[in-house]
């Protein structure tokens, strides 16, 4: 039987369009003691897909955080608008949070609540009616089912994790922001979050994710921005991100191990590896593999293995932050 919650849905102005949109948003921090102002945002114009699930990445201080805190209320922005669902953060407050749930990258939590104490009182405060309340069902797809009546502060970082997240989940919000769930948690539990995760997508909740785990993003996203000091840098579907990146790495491994490289292939400025490998950078949009290929034939060369390696997200995230910096 699925016991996976199935998400409410807020009557929105609009039944189709963005799940969060955010246009000319800036947060600027008062100077404070001997601490300047600082500009946190800097007018991000930023639309999230409803239905997709979204990451949004940065280094530590890039202003992620403040962005998170805007949509959920907690931090005041300076200027510019957001929606969440469709519902302005400033004239309809009390729907747009209704229309968000967010786990904080902090594992905050009272020890002396049970998680069935602690999802019953969240679900109070979102004014959930008890006859509406899942408070078992969440527990169960969080696979704390076990841990109900067991006091918060006896629970493993992992489920505290995933206490976190069934938390945000009690009032079935069609958006969820996930700050860095899965830090600290084990490759085991950390499958079983996102396979969760995955699930709520199916069902229809837009995932909005942050993480440090690259792969991680590059594996799940529909599409990522890149926040760099306030700034958004990049948003593109994550294939066209990465693709961003116009190199490739052919790697040759030939029957006998070269000792140099072949005079007729300095041209293509290869690298010759330990135990005889050769390794040659090249531009797909510049140059066909298969005329590389052919050049390496041509000098004898006879192939026992042979490799691509793409640009990975985490090439292209240190390419544009690094950019952007400068």
């Amino acid at each position: 039987m699925d016991t996976s919650p199935t998400p409410a849905r807020p009557r929105s102005p609009a039944s189709t369009g963005a799940a969060i949109e955010a246009r000319g948003l800036r947060k600027v921090y008062a100077a404070s003691g001997n601490e300047p102002a600082k500009e946190a945002l800097k007018g991000i114009d930023l639309v999230i897909p409803r239905g997709s699930i979204f990451g949004l990445l940065g280094p530590n201080g890039a202003g992620k955080s403040t962005f998170i805190n805007i949509l959920a209320g907690v931090v005041t922005k300076t200027a510019g608008t957001v929606k969440v669902w469709g519902f302005d953060i400033d004239t309809n407050p009390r729907q747009a949070r209704a229309s968000i749930g967010v786990v904080p990258q902090e594992l905050t939590f009272d020890p002396f609540f049970t998680p069935a104490e602690a999802l019953e009182l969240q679900a109070g405060l979102y004014g959930v009616p008890k006859r509406q309340r899942r408070t078992m069902e969440i527990l169960r797809a969080m696979g704390l089912e076990d841990k109900a009546d067991a006091y918060a502060r006896t629970l493993s970082g992992g489920m505290r994790r995933r206490l976190l997240v069934g938390k945000a989940m009690v009032h079935a919000p069609p958006v969820l922001v996930l700050d860095e769930p899965t830090a600290g948690v084990d490759i085991e539990l950390r499958q079983q979050l996102w396979a969760y995760v995955k699930d709520l997508n199916k069902r229809g909740v837009t995932i909005v994710l942050t993480t440090h785990y690259l792969e991680e993003a590059e594996s799940l996203c529909d599409e990522i921005a890149i926040i760099n000091h306030g700034a958004s840098v990049a948003c593109a579907p994550t294939p066209q991100l990465v693709a961003r990146l116009d190199n490739k790495v052919l790697r040759v491994t030939p029957q006998t191990p070269l000792d140099a490289i072949p005079a007729a292939l300095a041209s293509l400025a290869p690298t010759l590896l330990p135990g005889g490998i050769m390794e040659i950078a090249y531009r797909p949009s510049r140059q066909n593999v298969a005329e590389i290929l052919e050049r390496v034939n041509a000098v004898g060369i006879k192939l026992r293995d042979l490799s691509i390696e793409e640009s990975s997200l985490e090439t292209v995230f240190l390419e544009i932050t690094r950019s952007s910096a400068t």
